[in-house]
């Protein structure tokens, strides 16, 4: 009888162990949108400490509403200044702001990209910050992927997404793009996070080189922006000077591409990329 109690005690312990395992593999539940901005604008702040990396003092957070409990990345930087010396040169006008996460986010929603998380304004002790859902079901950032020397299981997949953050860093102007702040997740999609220094005021494209190909989709978008609708959704997280600036870059952009198809062959520049769910 005591071989037969330990047995089951066992057998019991195994099932447990193996059925926590299956629910840790679980994909996480899929929140719209809309339902992501609504949680992170009221849920209860339940705990936050620093993450310790990066410049801008950012937090992570344990957000609940009483039904969901969730992490979120919060920044509140919002420095300006007339110049900044980096190690690529002197930078004139220099902005490091939590405004650009949401701007980025938004634009993200125009342009129907789902590729950065969803990010809002809220106040947070006082001070006004950017509250940015965390990733689902995350894996490892690039410099992880990278360190651990792990292959995209797809990598043409993966080239095509590589080639839509390059395109929209040059159209936001992201200054600050590393590999820290791409980050993977489990279906291995890419997700561009931490925009604080992005959307410059110059009209130029800054890398030419990291134009090599274009989703169609993403192209078409670019083709739609305009003023009235950017100023609309993208202000006051925006300038309207820094609007015009990206609208500038875009015509750039565009232009790029559409000689690079005259010259190379669409198929040598153009692809459609699957839609994210």
């Amino acid at each position: 009888m005591h071989h037969k109690t330990r047995y089951l005690r066992y057998s019991l312990t195994v099932l447990f162990a193996i059925s926590q395992l299956a629910l840790a593999e679980e994909p996480a539940k899929h929140y719209t949108r809309a339902e992501m901005e609504e949680f992170l604008l009221n849920a209860k702040i339940v705990d936050k400490k620093e993450i310790g990396v990066g410049v801008t003092n950012s937090m992570k957070a344990t957000l609940s509403d009483g039904k969901l409990e969730h992490l979120a990345h919060i920044q509140s930087i919002d420095e300006a200044k007339a110049e900044f010396k980096t190690m690529h040169g002197t930078e004139l006008n220099f902005k490091d702001t939590y405004k650009y996460n949401i701007a980025a986010y938004k634009l993200d929603k125009i342009m129907d990209l789902n590729m950065i998380p969803v990010s809002v304004e809220r106040k947070v002790a006082g001070k006004s910050c950017a509250v940015t859902w965390w990733v689902d079901d995350k894996m490892f950032d690039e410099v992880d992927r990278v360190k651990q020397g792990i292959a995209p299981p797809n990598p043409d997949a993966w080239n095509k997404q590589m080639y839509v953050v390059r395109v929209f860093d040059q159209l936001i102007d992201n200054t600050d793009r590393n590999l820290g702040n791409l980050v993977i997740d489990k279906q291995w999609r890419m997700w561009m996070i931490d925009h604080t220094r992005a959307f410059r005021t110059t009209t130029k494209i800054r890398s030419e080189a990291n134009l090599v190909m274009c989703d169609r989709k993403l192209l078409a978008s670019m083709r739609k922006l305009d003023e009235d609708t950017l100023n609309e959704q993208l202000r006051p997280y925006l300038t309207k000077t820094e609007i015009k600036a990206m609208l500038a870059r875009r015509d750039k952009i565009v232009k790029f591409f559409e000689e690079a198809v005259t010259q190379k062959g669409e198929g040598a520049v153009m692809y459609d990329m699957p839609p994210r769910e």
